[in-house]
């Protein structure tokens, strides 16, 4: 491979120091391949010239001088993936103990957790995250200032702060004595065109980056039945046109049909979950152009016999909707980017979805630009999703090709997210 002075993997150190080769150096990354996603097609061999933290070209035909490379041999390269759905400052326990954190953990407590999950995520190869709703105190959002800040290694957040609930819906803190965390539009508990206008500025004023709503019952949480709808489509419409006014996105917490098609009525930005489509939801999804955000390795990795029975209920009931839904979406060629619900499942196994995707039936580039390309989109950004001239140097490396064998994003070697280096063999 073309290089002008190689530092080897074993002398850089660089997953011990992830500041190492920051603050506008010049370096180059070089691999026998890279996906490119946009096209599909595997390109080689793979030499991306990085400066600060962005891409200055990619396979030159002139290497710049005296610079040091990080040679990844066979490797392949890809651009940083994205997950739009994730809560990094919450564990679901096998235990069950994550049903009482609300009421003994503070605000501290979840950043503290969140920082450590942030870490796992980036490890695993995800530069992006979209982390749609914490526990009360935005402790999301302090994550996000202090991985911005470099406090904390993490992936960029994308956090909602407090998400939208009805008063006992899916996002309230149900289950509890009457006076115990009950809340009022500031931690997103908000009935009425009024009071979700006050819950929405309220989490932008304290540095949300996306909304999240709750437009359905859901299935870890003590109000049912799961997927029966919780807002009108004037009450989501109104959280849409006031998130839009601020240039935000609204992400949508949705299980039922009928909570679907309000929402995609009400005109938001993405359907999480979305476990029972029908043919009016697809057609809206179309219409629309909003995303799909579905969450299939869920069915397999939680542990429906660690739940109190009411939840197993739920569970049991939505599964094969679930994956009904999925082949809908796939058949009818719906906008769908890549998202977890990690916290459901261990932070740092978020790549075990592609697998679960391409088992069902999508196509392995489908999977990979839906946590690229489409969430790209998703986001409303243009500075990521690709390895290319101008784009952030959000850039992964991962033993062979993903086309081939799709469980390789689930060893993910090299993470390097903005020009830094934060693992590699």
């Amino acid at each position: 491979m073309k290089t002008k002075t190689l530092v080897t993997l074993a002398t850089l150190f660089v997953h011990q120091l992830p500041g190492f080769f920051a603050q506008g150096e010049v370096r180059i990354v070089e691999a026998a391949h890279m996906l490119d996603v946009e096209s599909g097609k595997m390109v080689s061999p793979a030499i991306i010239v990085v400066e600060g933290d962005r891409i200055q070209s990619v396979n030159p035909e002139r290497l710049p001088d005296g610079v040091e490379s990080i040679d990844l041999g066979e490797m392949t390269l890809l651009p940083g993936l994205m997950d739009m759905h994730t809560h990094l400052t919450i564990d679901i326990d096998s235990a069950g103990d994550w049903i009482y954190q609300p009421v003994k953990e503070t605000a501290a407590d979840w950043a503290l957790r969140g920082a450590r999950n942030a870490r796992l995520t980036l490890l695993a190869g995800f530069t992006t995250v979209r982390d749609v709703g914490s526990f009360r105190g935005l402790p999301d959002i302090a994550l996000m200032r202090a991985i911005d800040s470099g406090l904390v290694d993490g992936p960029r957040m994308f956090p909602a702060g407090h998400a939208i609930s009805i008063t006992g819906g899916h996002c309230d803190i149900t289950g509890f004595a009457p006076g115990v965390l009950e809340g009022g539009p500031e931690e997103g508990i908000a009935d009425g065109v009024d009071e979700v206008l006050k819950a929405v500025r309220y989490q932008i004023k304290h540095g949300a980056k996306v909304i999240k709503v709750c437009a359905t019952a859901g299935v870890l949480s003590f109000e049912g039945p799961v997927g029966a709808p919780q807002y009108s489509v004037e009450e989501l419409r109104a959280v849409v046109e006031e998130a839009e006014r601020h240039g935000l996105k609204v992400a949508t917490h949705a299980h039922g049909t009928e909570g679907i098609i309000n929402a995609l009525r009400a005109g938001v930005h993405s359907i999480d979950h979305g476990s029972i489509l029908n043919e009016e939801a697809i057609r809206l999804l179309k219409e629309t152009g909003a995303y799909l955000v579905m969450n299939l390795y869920l069915n397999e990795a939680l542990d429906i016999s660690s739940l109190p029975v009411v939840l197993q209920e739920k569970e049991k009931y939505l599964q094969p909707l679930v994956e009904k839904s999925f082949q809908m979406a796939i058949k009818s060629g719906v906008n769908m980017a890549f998202g977890t619900d990690a916290a459901v499942f261990p932070h740092g196994d978020n790549a075990m979805e592609f697998a679960a995707q391409v088992d069902r039936g999508m196509a392995a580039i489908e999977s990979i630009r839906g946590a690229t390309l489409y969430a790209a989109d998703l986001l409303g950004v243009d500075d990521r999703g690709l390895i290319s001239k101008g784009r952030l140097a959000d850039i992964i490396a991962v033993e062979s090709s993903p086309l081939e064998d799709i469980t390789t994003l689930q060893s993910v070697r090299f993470v390097m997210k903005g020009g830094v280096v934060y693992k590699q063999p």
